[in-house]
């Protein structure tokens, strides 16, 4: 049995969708019984409990010998990753497969590496059987720019002329189902990004390449930008939190590629262009009445 947390957002429910389609249907903790409701039509087994409290854990994790860890960011979530494992290990899984992140590096210093750093290091103590899937940006955090591109055909972000590897959830999801239900992926630490090497200019391109429109980008001031967004994030250790990855692209520090998803799931890894074909519905301009949309060939 095969145990999956954070299965309703955005990375969790996308390895629930790559076990399932291979037949593997996962057990999934989840909060709120009705946002999971497609899981549970998926054949997915549903726990309703909450991933702090013990008694949810023990009762999650009874009879499973493999765990994906994917808990989000928040000032409680070392504490919480750390009684998930103490209570896996009682339980008697052998395999935690943890989402973490490319930041994730010894001398880390901003809210959220840290904690990916010292909750990988409590894995590796525990005696478990352990995986670390390590994207970098989601190419699915752009959709948050779908109003303004499709109003004003704009990006605005904060990232200067910072580039990055950015990786779609589709691809993290499918590694973490490899990893959790197959071999050989015990002592792998794999970092997720894209075929591409990109600056968020060259976003701007490629959305103008598929939609056929010119669309830009504007490098907006990172903490003009925190305040747009604040409203949408938690609190301030949220805001800190936020506020240090944007950095840390804008700085460069995430500005390289690996093949770690290819050698995982022997194929490529998406697009940004695919992507954004794929959202097309959610991100294309209007057009003026007549107006005939082209096509972009890559």
């Amino acid at each position: 049995m095969i145990l999956l947390t954070g299965a309703t957002g955005k990375t969790g429910s996308a390895a629930a969708n790559a076990l399932i389609a291979q037949g593997v249907p996962p057990r999934a903790l989840v909060r709120n019984e009705q946002k999971a409701a497609f899981l549970k039509e998926a054949g997915v087994e549903l726990v309703i409990g909450d991933i702090g409290d013990a008694r949810s854990l023990d009762r999650a994790l009874a009879g499973v010998e493999r765990a994906v860890l994917i808990f989000p960011n928040s000032d409680r979530q070392l504490g919480q990753e750390k009684t998930f494992v103490d209570r896996a290990e009682k339980a008697g899984v052998r395999h935690i497969v943890k989402l973490s992140s490319m930041e994730a590096v010894p001398d880390a210093a901003g809210p959220v590496p840290r904690i990916h750093v010292e909750s990988e290091s409590y894995i590796e103590a525990s005696g478990l059987a352990w995986t670390f899937v390590k994207p970098n940006f989601f190419l699915q955090n752009l959709l948050g720019s779908a109003a303004t591109i499709r109003a004003q055909h704009k990006l605005f972000l904060p990232m200067a002329e910072g580039r990055t590897g950015m990786s779609d959830v589709r691809d993290v999801g499918a590694v973490i189902a490899e990893a959790v239900k197959g071999q050989g992926h015990e002592g792998r630490s794999d970092e997720i990004t894209g075929p591409e090497l990109l600056s968020f200019g060259d976003v701007a391109e490629r959305f103008s390449r598929v939609l056929g429109t010119p669309i830009g980008y504007v490098d907006v001031p990172l903490d003009s930008h925190m305040r747009t967004i604040r409203p949408y994030l938690l609190n301030d250790w949220h805001v800190k939190a936020v506020a240090d990855l944007f950095g840390e692209i804008a700085a460069g520090g995430l500005d390289h590629l690996t093949t770690d998803a290819e050698e995982v799931l022997n194929r490529k890894p998406i697009s940004l262009a695919r992507f954004i074909e794929d959202h097309r519905a959610a991100v294309a301009p209007a057009r003026p009445a007549g107006a005939r949309a082209r096509r972009a060939r890559y």
